[in-house]
């Protein structure tokens, strides 16, 4: 028995300091000397400050921005520490309630806005904290953001198709729009010549 003991300790020693210490410092070491920007958080900045990360969804609150998925992470939502969807199955009442609410709501914003709801734009998702809406949930609030901003609809549907990414692979996933990506796109319009500012 003793002898069994003894070789469990060894055996879990081995393991903790391989798969616990070495392994994590190993990957985290190569991570930084191959991929230093996805490694330290996808962070994007503009004139050298932190303005959000490409991976982290956050609230866009302005009818001059687009506006990303809702969220239910943490007490008041896009909160990182607290990733997490409703957990609410599709039957749910309160689901249903929101998910109404969030409709009317939504309509309520985009008043200009034509065709059906994009359900992205109404539900959340499974992290609370997407970063990505779809081409459609972008479209829908063009008309908003162009009329906010006093440029037309037809240059923000530009901007929008520019800035849809395709699937992994041409496979994987959906069509999407980050929607950090578009709105500094969007604060840049103002920057080129002949563009009308905010």
């Amino acid at each position: 028995m003793i002898k069994h003991l003894g070789t469990s300790l060894r055996i879990t020693i081995v393991t903790v300091v391989l798969l616990g210490v070495i392994y994590p410092l190993g990957m985290t070491a190569l991570a930084q000397v191959l991929f230093p920007y996805r490694a330290n958080g996808s962070i994007v900045t503009r004139a050298g400050i932190p303005v959000g990360s490409e991976i982290v969804g956050q609230l866009w609150t302005s009818p001059k921005y687009f506006h990303g998925r809702p969220s239910a992470a943490g007490k008041n939502g896009y909160d990182p520490t607290q990733t997490g969807g409703t957990n609410l199955a599709p039957s749910s009442k309160k689901l249903i309630d929101a998910t109404r609410s969030a409709i009317a709501e939504l309509k309520k914003e985009n008043p200009l806005a034509t065709g059906p709801v994009p359900m992205d734009l109404v539900t959340s998702s499974g992290s609370g904290i997407d970063p990505d809406i779809s081409p459609e949930g972008a479209y829908y609030q063009a008309a908003r953001v162009a009329a906010a901003r006093g440029i037309p609809v037809a240059q923000v549907d530009a901007l929008i198709a520019r800035s849809i990414v395709p699937r992994t692979f041409g496979f994987l996933g959906e069509p999407r729009v980050n929607v950090l990506s578009l709105n500094l796109a969007l604060d840049d319009l103002r920057s080129l010549p002949g563009a009308p500012g905010r």
